[in-house]
């Protein structure tokens, strides 16, 4: 499977307990979301397929029970991997919804047409998600995702985002 058909979705970021089980860091929203993908690829170039036998929420934080992973000492040898899914394993959205692993990289256009950057990364606030828009010489915007107001059109397949946005204020 190649890379584009594979989506990341945490990391394996401690140990929990004698029996194999893991701490995973979820960019899943909410968190324990990662645990109904059942199949996971393990590793930066998600080579280790592995099976979720259990996992719950823990403290804040998720926990998991990896098929084969039966103690301590085979649970360490998964520390700092990724966690990925087949991109098909995603629900599908409705029209004008994204996952945010779709717009990342993204060619970022005001409706004049100039250039303003590639989409870096996003963050969650109160009140609506912003995208950080990183331009030339490492200027960065921060353009709020509000479709329809700010975000004009998203075209995935020419990889291109067109935002009514000023940047001389």
């Amino acid at each position: 499977m190649k890379q584009e058909d594979k989506v990341l979705l945490g990391l394996v970021n401690g140990l929990f307990g004698v029996k194999g089980w893991v701490k995973v860091y979820s960019y899943t929203r909410p968190r324990i979301k990662i645990i109904e993908y059942q199949h996971w690829y393990l590793g930066n170039d998600f080579d280790q397929p592995i099976r979720i036998e259990e996992g719950r929420s823990q403290k804040g934080g998720v926990v998991a029970k990896l098929e084969g992973i039966d103690d301590r000492d085979a649970a360490v040898e998964l520390l700092d991997r990724k966690i990925w899914i087949a991109g098909e394993q995603l629900m599908p959205l409705s029209k004008n919804e994204y996952y945010w692993y779709q717009l990342i990289g993204l060619d970022v256009l005001d409706t004049t047409d100039r250039h303003l950057g590639l989409i870096k990364d996003l963050i969650e606030t109160g009140a609506n998600d912003v995208m950080i828009v990183r331009g030339e010489g490492n200027t960065e915007y921060l353009i709020p995702y509000i479709y329809g107001q700010v975000i004009k059109s998203i075209d995935l397949e020419q990889k291109c985002m067109v935002v009514n946005w000023d940047t001389d204020f």
